[in-house]
């Protein structure tokens, strides 16, 4: 389906709007993620277990339920088009049939607490936040193409929101109640090193976290109601009031790849908001060319 470009002197900027009615997710409402076509993809739409799937227009059914005693959480489609779930509940890394509209256990590690976010590189190579919330503690996994995982960073704090650099070269970790976002090194293996602090907050959480093709790093501020843009240098560029006081995650979409979707855990409901810069992971869908 072809979507047409939205003129960027016609909208207003940093502004966030609903795009579901209030109610329409449950307040574990997480994800999201879009696929080429344009549509919104986030858990809880209805009921639990589920994945919603949302039109650019705002328009939303049950995608898929889950059975087993499986739970999403964040959701990643790769170049490919396949859709990944972090399952929190079963220890699981989801590979999604959006076809077929059926899932199987990509990777399974007993060793996970309760794996929340999910990040991709370039190259396929996943990885996967996994914190422990009743300890504050957290940990971070690998997982590859073939569904081989290994644990990479112990010891951290309340490990959440996750992204690769747009050169493919850093890992950005956010820990949800320490406030801290840090930067790992990539080496060629996908193993991580270098640890080093990007930026910490006094106040208010941390959840989901995604980057632009400039590099800025978009992150759900849980507690405050916003995103706050920080970039690649660890300085705060803005602030977005996203309406709701508890957003959970966020991912980029829209005709032009400059749409942000925010879920909104307070109003169980998507808001949107449009920015100036293209989002990473809409550029990784084939053809896609940034303007």
């Amino acid at each position: 389906m072809m979507l047409a470009a939205v003129s960027a002197s016609a909208e207003e900027l940093w502004k966030a709007t609903p795009l579901t009615a209030a109610g329409s997710f449950t307040a574990e409402i997480e994800g999201p993620a879009v696929d080429r076509d344009g549509n919104i993809y986030a858990v809880s739409f209805g009921r639990k277990p589920t994945i919603g799937k949302v039109t650019p227009e705002g328009k939303g059914e049950i995608f898929l339920e889950f059975t087993q005693g499986s739970l999403a959480n964040g959701i990643r489609f790769d170049k490919r088009g396949r859709m990944f779930a972090a399952d929190y509940t079963n220890h699981n890394v989801l590979l999604i049939d959006t076809r077929m509209r059926q899932f199987r256990v990509f990777a399974h590690e007993p060793r996970m607490n309760q794996p929340n976010d999910l990040a991709i590189a370039g190259n396929g190579m996943l990885y996967a936040s996994d914190p422990k919330w009743a300890d504050g503690t957290g940990q971070l996994w690998r997982i590859d193409t073939k569904g081989r995982v290994k644990l990479i960073a112990t010891g951290m704090g309340t490990t959440n929101g996750i992204e690769v650099s747009p050169d493919g070269r850093r890992l950005y970790v956010n820990e949800s109640k320490q406030r801290n976002v840090w930067v790992f090194d990539i080496e060629r293996n996908g193993d991580i090193a270098n640890k080093r602090l990007l930026i910490a907050f006094p106040d208010f959480g941390f959840d989901g976290m995604r980057c632009d093709v400039k590099g800025n790093l978009y992150i759900t501020r849980h507690g405050k109601g916003t995103v706050v843009v920080v970039s690649a240098e660890g300085k705060v560029l803005r602030e977005i009031d996203v309406l709701g006081k508890s957003p959970t995650n966020l991912c980029f979409g829209g005709p032009d790849g400059k749409t942000i979707y925010v879920t909104d855990a307070d109003e169980k409901r998507l808001v949107q908001f449009r920015g100036d810069t293209v989002g990473l992971e809409w550029t990784r869908w084939p053809g896609r060319t940034v303007k």
